[in-house]
Order: C-alpha cells, then structure tokens, then sequence
C-alpha cells in the first residue's frame, strides 16, 4: 500500500508499505529520516520516539498505515531554519547529556514536549516525563542537567521575545 503523510513539515509518500509495517520502519528505511532509534521494537525503551499530530509516540507502536494524512514530527524536526541545532538539542550537547546517543532521539523528543506544556518544571516533572526513556551510558544526571538547561534558555529567549 501507499502511505502518504507530513513528516516535519514536507508532505511525504511511502510505497510498497505492508501491513503491518511500522511507522519507524517507514522513517529510516523509506522516507529517509533515520533519527529515531530501533531498540526494543516494544515501546519500552523509548528510543523511536515522534510526534505524531503532536503527541509524543513510540513509532515502534504505531502501524505505518495509521500515519495516512497526519502529521509526524521527527528528532529532525526539531533543528532550526537553516539546519542549526534547537534549543533543545544544543542543551544536550552543551550539558553532556549525549553519549552512545542511542537514547537521545527520543529524550529530545519528549523534553521538547515537556517544555512546550511547561517551560519550567521541577526536577518530578521532568523524571515523571522521560520515565519512558531509557538510558544505559549517562546515569541520567546529565540528562536532568540538559532539561534544566533547555528550561531556562527556553524562558530566556521568552523573557527576550
């Protein structure tokens, strides 16, 4: 079957996709969007996170079929005009929260839409909202560490707007 959707932004169609392919499957291996990450294949690990019409998924999870006609919004979506790194992202790079790198995708992912719903929240929110991520290298600290980082530019850069 053909699956026609929007991937950050660009109307995409994806062909000779079989039922029960998955939507993570179609990013990497047929739109070309290799950002999410293929670990558990199960939906616990939280690495094939997206946006699907705007809510955090796991892409492992999601039939490719189900995407027809919405949007999906990628880690590499999530880059600035002009390919610069986003908030978020340089975050992490800046606070060292990127290692074997296998988790970040995801962790970006979900931290984006931890700051959109609340640009400044406690240390609980943050553990509460990346539960689903899991992460072998960094002990998490640094991860909390590029949260809070990312929070505070993002109420930075609204203070300057």
């Amino acid at each position: 079957m053909r699956v026609t959707f929007t991937a950050n932004g660009k109307p995409v169609e994806a062909d000779d996709v079989w039922e029960g392919e998955s939507l993570l499957y179609v990013l990497r291996e047929r739109v070309g969007l290799p950002g999410s990450k293929n670990a558990c294949e199960q939906g616990e690990c939280g690495s094939c996170t997206v946006y699907l019409d705007g809510v955090p998924v796991c892409s492992c999870l999601v039939a490719a079929g189900q995407v027809q006609d919405r949007e999906v919004r990628t880690v590499e979506g999530l880059t600035e005009e002009g390919g610069e790194l986003g908030l978020v992202q340089q975050a992490f790079v800046d606070a060292g929260a990127v290692q074997c790198g296998f988790c970040t995708p995801g962790l970006l992912v979900q931290t984006d839409a931890l700051l959109a719903q609340d640009p400044q929240p406690s240390d609980t929110d943050i553990r509460e909202a990346l539960s689903g991520n899991l992460c072998r290298c960094t002990g998490y600290e640094k991860i909390m560490d590029a949260v809070r980082l990312a929070s505070a530019r993002t109420c930075a850069k609204a203070v300057s707007e």
